[in-house]
């Protein structure tokens, strides 16, 4: 596309936008009286309109019904994660089976780990991106101290690019190869948090798994965000959490994928809990655990259906736009910031740097801008004019033009607004 930094330019997209009616699903919020322009859905995505309906619906069928809700509620609550599991499939790439809406993130990462990190005499180590998220981090750390081995020693993290800040495939891949004998587990960040990166999960999986490790991915920027195949993929396993790019509220409840090449083999170690527990039986209480042939058999407790519900609303929209259709326009939208923000770094000669890739194909809807020496007063002065960004230290604003609800005229004005800024 031929981007242009004007106003008429911005509003014949929007007119053209094919998904521009979503934006009217969702609740912005409003800074000095107005919309904020809201490019901060991979921190907190916003509220579904419906969110709310459907929370004050389980509310009133919890005062109506009291326990029988879990049978007679409108959305019945003992089934209530199945409700995710259709739409949660289509954006991750899996079958049905292979995926479940539960629990937080990193409680995820550490059940998934229980199960496919298994260190013995050989297979010890674990590889990961150096500055990732710093929660997994610490779970990594936490799981080989958890079996005695020093962290130090046994936890291979990928340095990006100092100039950069990218991490180099090529260095995974070589990694993975000097490490083969002594591999484990690969855990990564399918998009990184700070730069926006996209790795390439089908090809490094594949390293992976030659090499005769087990191959894990934490998607918490990726579900909801890129195109993704976990199925085709051969993913082991996978986990995500639900308020960023699926708009599950703050704190919302994270999805896990399991490969069903793991599915109904008893002896995988796992933490057990009574709702991963075979239905037909479940509530004839047995003392010997059957797991759900399926991810299922992870769960642990019921469904949290209070803070499970602004999810359903969010899904919703999912199912009916399409994760194609989502990736279609993210990319020109993702573009045009690209555009807006070189151009403005130009016009006022600003030596502005973007940190995520320039390919398409190696990033979602995320861009990272860096400003020397006066970010921190230009992120401030956007804060004031209603632009909701996201400050990491020491000089980067990260922005995310979400497809769901933002629009091509949001990121005209925040052209404008930066160029004041600057």
């Amino acid at each position: 596309m031929n981007y242009q930094f004007s106003k008429e330019f911005a509003q014949k997209c929007d007119d053209e936008d094919p998904m521009k009616e979503y934006r009217n699903k969702f609740l912005f919020p409003q800074v000095n009286g107005k919309a904020a322009f809201y490019f901060t859905g991979n921190s907190l995505g916003l509220q579904a309109k419906n969110a709310q309906k459907y929370l004050l619906e389980e509310l009133e069928d919890w005062a109506k019904y009291g326990v029988e809700g879990h049978t007679d509620a409108k959305r019945a609550w003992l089934p209530y994660h199945e409700f995710f599991t259709d739409a949660l499939a289509k954006i991750v790439g899996a079958k049905n089976t292979e995926v479940v809406a539960m629990n937080g993130l990193t409680t995820n990462l550490h059940l998934m780990m229980v199960s496919f990190f298994r260190p013995d005499s050989k297979r010890t180590k674990i590889i990961c991106e150096a500055k990732a998220f710093p929660s997994d981090q610490y779970a990594l750390r936490s799981q080989l101290r958890f079996h005695g081995l020093d962290p130090d020693s046994h936890l291979i993290e990928i340095q990006p690019d100092p100039e950069t800040e990218l991490i180099d495939e090529a260095n995974i891949y070589k990694a993975i190869e000097e490490n083969k004998d002594e591999l484990a587990l690969l855990m990564i960040g399918g998009v990184n948090y700070y730069t926006g990166q996209f790795f390439d999960i089908k090809g490094i999986t594949k390293a992976v798994h030659d090499a005769g490790g087990m191959a894990g991915w934490d998607l918490a920027h990726a579900a909801g965000n890129v195109k993704l195949q976990l199925h085709d993929w051969d993913v082991d396993f996978a986990a995500w959490c639900g308020y960023k790019y699926l708009n599950s509220g703050p704190g919302g409840v994270s999805g896990v994928f399991v490969h069903e090449k793991h599915h109904g083999q008893t002896e995988i170690p796992r933490f057990e809990g009574w709702w991963g527990h075979d239905k037909e039986t479940r509530f004839k209480m047995p003392d010997e655990f059957i797991p759900i042939p399926t991810a299922e058999a992870w769960q642990l407790s019921n469904a949290p259906v209070l803070s499970m519900t602004p999810l359903l609303a969010s899904l919703e929209l999912f199912n009916e736009a399409g994760i194609d259709a989502l990736r279609t326009k993210a990319d020109l939208l993702t573009g045009y910031m690209e555009f807006i923000i070189n151009e403005v770094g130009k016009s006022e000669n600003k030596k502005l740097k973007i940190l995520t890739p320039k390919d398409p194909s190696k990033r979602g809807s995320q861009i990272s801008m860096v400003v020397p020496e006066s970010g921190k007063a230009v992120f401030d002065t956007l804060t004031k004019a209603g632009v909701i960004a996201d400050w990491r230290e020491p000089d980067v604003i990260r922005l995310a033009a979400v497809p769901l609800y933002n629009s091509f005229m949001d990121v005209y004005q925040f052209g404008e607004i930066l160029k004041s800024a600057l």
